[in-house]
């Protein structure tokens, strides 16, 4: 983890109140593995104080990206800056995505802003697995539907559920993952609201499949000094049954989460 100066290369608005930030840095680019975040400064003055927490999106030669949503004071002062601007960039941070060969098929489950770690993730499988990807891309509406042309110009198949029926089929993630006819030996991977992620695990229990999820928390410090972000879990951490999202995680493989104390 270091304190990285990037360059903004570009700054799109890909749906209402969601935008994409491209980040130029080799160096930040070529250590960043999927399912990694980074800790971003969005003001150079004291208010808001703390950095914001970020999924990486996608890794390039020379740059990453991060997908994310206006829902306060430090991301709506993050979408006001501009192409050619310096940002101070701390990470990358946590673990990441496993990526075990011997699965037969990898699913990806993203509610929401919850899709943001998933397009590096894909293109990672991809690269050195091959096919048998499939996404399951949630959203309220129709506008605010994520990253479906990459996931399809990647080859993926891509499944678009919406809550209001305005595009692909109405309902949640869950009901499509649910539906799905898979094989034991697969891998889901999940992200989005705490809710959601814990009806896939227990979906993934009833079928014994494998559910690794990256999980979204409250950070402060982004390096596990300020136990803000911690979960209960079933194995001892400095003597506490807890996990810190930013140290431990933020990927946990839900079988080993206290979920009935969430």
């Amino acid at each position: 983890m270091k304190l990285f100066d990037c360059v903004v290369t570009s700054h799109t608005e890909v749906a209402p109140e969601h935008f994409r930030l491209v980040l130029k840095n080799k160096e930040l680019a070529e250590v960043s593995q999927p399912g990694q975040f980074v800790m971003i400064e969005v003001t150079e003055t004291w208010d808001p104080f703390l950095r914001r927490p970020m999924s990486i999106e996608r890794m390039f030669s020379d740059s990453i990206s991060i997908l994310y949503k206006v829902v306060g004071k430090g991301t709506k002062l993050l979408s006001s800056i501009r192409v050619g601007e310096k940002i101070s960039v701390q990470g990358p941070l946590g673990n990441s995505f496993p990526i075990d060969l011997d699965f037969k098929d990898f699913f990806i489950v993203g509610g929401g802003i919850g899709i943001a770690p998933f397009p590096g993730l894909a293109e990672k499988i991809i690269r050195i697995r091959g096919g048998n990807l499939h996404v399951i891309i949630g959203a309220k509406t129709h506008s605010q539907v994520l990253c479906e042309r990459d996931f399809r110009e990647m080859g993926c198949r891509v499944y678009v559920v919406t809550e209001d029926g305005s595009a692909g089929e109405k309902g949640l993630v869950t009901d499509v993952l649910d539906k799905l006819k898979v094989e034991v030996h697969s891998v889901v991977y999940a992200c989005g609201p705490i809710q959601m992620i814990k009806k896939v695990h227990q979906i993934c229990e009833e079928r014994n499949w494998i559910c690794y999820a990256s999980l979204e928390a409250e950070m402060a410090c982004g390096i596990g000094v300020c136990l803000g972000c911690v979960v209960p879990v079933k194995y001892e951490i400095e003597n506490e049954m807890m996990a810190r999202v930013c140290k431990e995680g933020p990927i946990f493989d839900t079988r080993v989460i206290q979920w009935e104390k969430i």
